[in-house]
């Protein structure tokens, strides 16, 4: 019960002036804030009860309470060093330590924010798909190559297309027995967003990665799935974003190949059996 925190840091700059009172208040004291109550945070903040209320559906959960166990969730886990920032003149050592840091940190928040009852509905779609249609632009698309690949070895054909006027072409054969995959981590790509609509008008299951919070990317998926990342601190690329992107790729790729364990190895070993022979040639 645990990831209050991480929720308040992805969706801070999205909530009303108000909840953002109550956010900042308690994302800079999560002690004092266990064991308040409403009004008492409230008051402590400088935003009102109502606010408080609207925080925590903003975040999805279902009373203040759920809130206040998870803050406290944050609060007993073991430190460990937080985000680090790449400044001009860092030595060789310490951009691998900061780097490696914040996508293993990245990993561990998404951790804490990925539902796994969505998990599971989206493994059981993708192991039911005829075919599986990824949409991504920019470093996004990257992710759903990666995702075309991984499952192609265990025999589940799918289409990724890193030509925005293909993607869209390919919707006109998508049916009700197929899955699309939406993936940005904005969660604000218009395009991915237009693709899991007209999917989704289609018949076919939809499913998003986007960051956790409201998007508009994941208002059209069935299954959403969040993710979290340093993105909020470092923009000089998609880095560590990238990084849990491909581990819920890695999980959901895993989750549908253990359905069908012996058939999932077989199609491994011969795809590695090709592989290697004409390689040899």
């Amino acid at each position: 019960m645990n990831g209050g925190l991480v929720r308040l840091r992805e969706i801070i700059n999205d909530l009303t002036p108000s909840e953002q009172k109550v956010a900042k208040f308690v994302l800079n004291y999560p002690d004092r804030m266990i064991g308040m109550s409403i009004a008492h945070l409230a008051e402590e903040s400088g935003g009102s009860k109502a606010a408080v209320i609207r925080l925590c559906k903003s975040m999805g959960l279902k009373s203040y309470q759920e809130l206040m166990l998870k803050v406290a969730g944050d609060m007993r886990e073991e430190a460990v060093q937080g985000y680090q920032e790449i400044r001009p003149q860092d030595s060789i050592a310490t951009i691998v330590q900061n780097v490696s840091n914040n996508n293993i940190q990245s990993i561990r928040d998404t951790l804490k924010i990925l539902d796994v009852s969505m998990v599971a509905k989206a493994i059981e779609a993708l192991h039911s798909a005829k075919s599986i249609f990824y949409y991504g632009v920019g470093a996004s698309n990257l992710i759903a190559q990666d995702a075309q690949n991984k499952f192609m070895r265990i025999n589940k054909p799918g289409f990724s297309f890193s030509d925005t006027h293909l993607q869209l072409t390919s919707l006109v054969t998508i049916t009700e027995r197929d899955v699309a995959v939406g993936i940005s981590y904005s969660g604000e790509t218009a395009h991915v967003a237009s693709c899991l609509k007209k999917a989704r008008e289609l018949g076919a299951i939809t499913i998003s990665i986007t960051k956790y919070g409201h998007s508009r990317v994941s208002t059209e998926a069935d299954i959403p799935l969040y993710i979290t990342s340093t993105e909020n601190e470092i923009r000089i690329g998609a880095m560590s974003s990238r990084i849990t992107q491909l581990n819920v790729i890695d999980i959901l790729y895993l989750g549908v190949a253990s359905i069908d364990y012996e058939e999932s190895a077989k199609y491994l070993k011969q795809s590695r059996e090709t592989v290697n022979e004409l390689k040899g040639k």
